[in-house]
């Protein structure tokens, strides 16, 4: 079998009926909602069902959705592809997504990995709420471009990279006003930008507030070394010491998402085989920019027939 890594999407993926085709036909799947609706206090897979998107959408609810439900679909994996499933030798996640890689590697029970995710989510939300931000994507331009478009408009507030997702599709973050100047600035670069619906501007300093909260419920939970290695976001590297993971998520957010140098190094780690976990197939279309021969498949509510 050739050697293979699941991948576990981030905020931006959550869509109204995720997990829940999911948990109608595995129980374990169900149990997880189960699990989560005690966890959290309301039933979460009640509102995957049926929203409305404004609440899915919110930062302190998709991310536990996110996290919960990607861990659903790999009962759809189990099911399907058993194989793939007991030999599956790396894992990564884009942002949230990570929490998700390292609750199935094993480093974080799934009742702790969500505990934490709740906070993150809610902490995050807290600090977009006290400053006037925004995220927003950059098309068709290169890493130098980008840079220099947001050295222009840096004179209306913060805005720096955020996001390096793939040739050609980099996400900036900053100050509202920084990120409403750059959509002008880079079409006049010959780009293309588009201002994400989410809270605020993630993964910058504006975050900071929130790593106080997210490093106390980190120190509050056990962590183990993974029992395969999770590539991080942060450096594009693998790490198995508890207090290393636990810095490296506080990090991740308020550092740029290393996207694309994390896809290269499970390349050249020798991967040839990717499975992305969970709602949408973001995932996919990056990694085929990356490297466009490489084979992904998806394991979601779509997959059930």
């Amino acid at each position: 079998m050739p050697k293979t890594a699941f991948l576990f999407p981030g905020q931006g993926a959550q869509q109204i009926g995720m997990g829940v085709k999911v948990a109608e036909k595995y129980p374990a799947a169900r149990q997880l909602f189960d699990q989560a609706a005690e966890i959290l206090g309301f039933d979460l897979l009640k509102l995957c069902a049926e929203g409305p998107e404004e609440r899915i959408n919110a930062t302190e609810i998709s991310q536990p959705a996110l996290y919960v439900s990607s861990l659903a679909s790999l009962e759809v994996v189990k099911d399907q592809s058993p194989e793939a499933f007991d030999q599956v030798e790396v894992a990564a996640g884009l942002s949230l997504g990570e929490y998700t890689a390292l609750a199935f590697a094993g480093a974080m029970s799934f009742e702790d990995g969500l505990r934490v995710v709740r906070v993150r989510g809610q902490a995050m939300q807290a600090a977009a709420d006290a400053t006037p931000s925004g995220m927003v994507s950059l098309l068709l331009l290169d890493e130098e471009k980008v840079q220099q478009v947001c050295d222009k408009a840096s004179d209306a507030g913060l805005i720096q990279i955020a996001n390096y997702l793939c040739p050609g599709n980099i996400v900036v973050s900053g100050d509202q006003a920084a990120c409403d100047k750059v959509v002008g600035l880079a079409e006049e670069a010959g780009g293309r930008a588009i201002p994400l619906k989410v809270a605020g501007a993630f993964h910058t300093p504006i975050m900071q507030s929130a790593t106080e909260k997210l490093a106390a419920v980190l120190e509050s939970v056990e962590i183990h070394a993974p029992r395969i290695p999770v590539v991080s976001n942060v450096d594009a590297k693998t790490h198995s010491d508890a207090s290393e993971i636990r810095d490296i998520l506080v990090k991740q957010v308020v550092h740029p998402v290393l996207w694309e140098k994390s896809m290269n190094a499970l390349l050249e780690m020798g991967v040839e085989q990717f499975y992305e976990i969970g709602p949408g197939k973001v995932l996919k279309g990056l990694m085929k920019r990356i490297a466009r021969k490489a084979s992904v498949e998806n394991y979601n509510d779509e997959s059930i027939a």
